[in-house]
């Protein structure tokens, strides 16, 4: 395979980078490929740039180079034509990071089970930009971390070898905000929140982004923009356990908590609608506010919303077993022993992401009582469960009839609701996705 270097010359980057950028004349480097890094590297190739991917998974690597897509948000029928024109390509080799101009992280950023912030993908990557950095590379994380990450562990790895910030390279963090299966925003539309370590390196950053998204919004610090990520996320977390919360009274008051939000919500100021569900999942929500609790603990200071929103979350699957069992004594029957299908495994409808997902936590605490658990997802053909390999049942009549349960964790749009409640015994809906079936509503729970 053709480097992108013979085809494309690495000429510096000096002052002119904004006429760089518009002449599509600089080569951008893409480290990570996955739910984000991918669709950022097509959106680049796209737009023009000359684009090369850095992942450590060779499977990754090699379906990139054959035009095959293994993210459903990035079709091949998009992918295929920018490889075959030599504007996208992939690869393993760190080394290469000296072809690029400039240089986007994408690693995750996930919780050890301490609860304590994983970075060692951020720190890893970062090691292998500084190893090859060059005079004039432009270097931006857009991985999730707590606020300071860029400029207390970025930045001195970066400037290890006497390297300075603004003059020999520039350094700027990006949250990103992708939001897997969402058909109507994507990296084009959504708007970049860029923050520098100094103004030259806000300022190149924003040129870079602004050849490919609709807005970029500067910001005033590396530290402003980690922090513009937390409070999204958290945000979100907050208010989803407000109203998982809600939905644990209301059952027990025999309220019907959809029908409560509904009204909230047609008051037109002062109310946003959140929705509660079996817990939270994916890669942001769950973790990113931990990111920030942990960071508070280190200032001797107290994140109690967090924590409590995360103390609610977090019993969200026990409340769907004990919803179960509960349908399940209805019909006089124990969890015990119970044949248990569940449907949907991913964290959310329509992706095939099933990172943090609480049917991973309720499959578990039905198998704990004695439940026989089996599932079915179009999206997951098997499932990793304590060592032991679960394959995708088929969703026919048969299977639906002789469960004692089914479970709805992820409100798949391919599923046919109507038939699932007409020939199943018993619906454990947590998502609210019967809301417009008429008849069988006796066999429902709700969440």
């Amino acid at each position: 395979m053709t480097h992108l270097s013979s085809i494309f010359p690495f000429r510096g980057v000096g002052v002119n980078f904004k006429d760089r950028v518009k002449e599509r004349d600089i080569c951008v480097g893409v480290i990570g490929l996955g739910y984000v890094g991918l669709p950022l590297a097509v959106a680049f190739a796209e737009a023009g740039f000359h684009t090369l991917g850095f992942d450590l998974l060779k499977e990754k690597v090699a379906k990139i180079n054959q035009g095959l897509s293994y993210i459903p948000d990035v079709a091949k029928n998009r992918l295929r034509p920018l490889v075959k024109k030599g504007l996208l390509e992939a690869t393993s080799d760190f080394s290469r990071l000296r072809e690029v101009d400039a240089i986007s992280i994408c690693v995750p950023t996930p919780l050890r089970k301490t609860k304590d912030p994983d970075i060692s993908h951020i720190i890893q990557s970062v090691e292998a930009v500084a190893q090859y950095l060059r005079k004039g590379q432009l270097v931006v994380l857009e991985s999730t971390t707590y606020p300071g990450t860029t400029e207390e562990v970025v930045l001195p790895i970066l400037e290890g070898k006497g390297k300075k910030v603004g003059k020999d390279f520039f350094l700027a963090f990006s949250p990103e905000r992708i939001d897997p299966g969402n058909a109507h925003y994507e990296t084009r539309n959504i708007p970049k929140i860029i923050g520098g370590m100094t103004p030259l390196c806000t300022e190149r950053a924003k040129t870079l982004y602004e050849s490919i998204v609709v807005q970029v919004v500067s910001v005033s610090s590396t530290q402003v923009a980690e922090m513009v990520k937390l409070l999204e996320n958290t945000f979100r977390a907050v208010n989803i356990g407000l109203v998982n919360e809600m939905a644990i009274l209301c059952h027990k008051m025999r309220i019907d908590m959809w029908e409560v939000i509904e009204g909230a919500r047609t008051k037109p100021f002062g109310f946003m609608a959140f929705y509660p569900g079996p817990g939270l999942g994916g890669h942001c929500i769950p973790v990113d506010p931990i990111y920030l609790s942990w960071k508070a603990k280190l200032i001797n200071s107290e994140a109690r919303f967090i924590d409590l929103a995360a103390q609610v979350n977090g019993q969200m699957p026990h409340h769907v077993r004990d919803l179960v069992v509960e349908g399940l004594n209805r019909e006089k029957k124990a969890l015990n022993g119970a044949k248990i299908l569940i449907l949907g495994v991913t964290y959310k409808k329509d992706v095939d992401d099933v990172r943090e997902s609480p049917a991973l936590d309720i499959w578990k605490l039905l198998s704990e009582g004695g439940g026989d658990v089996s599932y079915h997802d179009p999206y997951v053909p098997q499932l990793r469960i304590e060592l032991k390999t679960f394959k995708c049942q088929p969703l026919t009549s048969k299977v639906l009839k002789q469960a004692d349960a089914v479970v709805i964790i992820s409100d798949h749009s391919v599923f046919n609701y109507a038939k699932i409640v007409k020939e199943a015994r018993l619906v454990v809906d947590t998502r609210h996705a019967t809301r417009n079936v008429k008849s069988g509503r006796d066999k429902i729970v709700k969440i």
